[in-house]
């Protein structure tokens, strides 16, 4: 799969989403460069639009993008 359509919008991207720098490096090679489809971010936005984004909602935080998803369709 090619890199994340999102992926020069995106806060996570760019360093805007707290300081884990080791596990920053290994998420954007995963979810923004990789396979998006398995990305949280990617999944709220594509479900509910950018507007019901959590600002610190990291990629792998599937779970709380399942629930924000459910809470808002």
């Amino acid at each position: 799969m090619a890199k994340c359509e999102f992926i020069e919008a995106c806060p996570f991207f760019h360093d805007k989403l707290g300081n884990k720098p080791d596990e920053v490096e290994d998420m954007k090679e995963k979810y923004c460069k990789s396979n998006n489809l398995n990305c949280a971010r990617y999944m709220v936005v594509n479900s509910l639009g950018k507007e019901k984004m959590l600002p610190d909602l990291y990629p792998d935080e599937k779970t709380r993008a399942y629930m924000l998803i459910a809470e808002n369709s």
